[in-house]
């Protein structure tokens, strides 16, 4: 789902490319609470950031999480990071499959 926001300041798009930027994800979302946008972003970068834990930690199970779980995790999270990023810089709402239901959760 690929939504376009008519007046999308050139910093809340600065910010939603922040967002899924690591741990950059929580400046966005302390500091850009009035804005939707930069909400949306900065929620689906903490879910990826979270996310990304979750595959450190499960890619430390011998052999299937060094050689299964670690990759495919990883690349995962780059792609949807990448692809988040791309849209928050064209001032799109895009939400991420499967994870981006986890972002809407987040009540902050």
């Amino acid at each position: 789902m690929s939504e376009e926001k008519k007046g999308v300041s050139q910093e809340e798009k600065m910010m939603g490319v922040l967002a899924y930027l690591w741990a950059l994800c929580l400046w966005p979302l302390l500091s850009k609470r009035d804005s939707e946008f930069c909400q949306f972003h900065a929620k689906q970068g903490l879910v990826l950031f979270i996310g990304s834990f979750a595959v450190m930690f499960l890619g430390m199970i011998p052999v299937i999480g060094w050689f299964i779980i670690l990759p495919i995790g990883w690349l995962i999270i780059i792609a949807a990071s990448l692809l988040g990023l791309l849209n928050a810089w064209q001032g799109k709402k895009w939400e991420i499959p499967f994870l981006g239901a986890y972002a809407k959760k987040i009540n902050l």
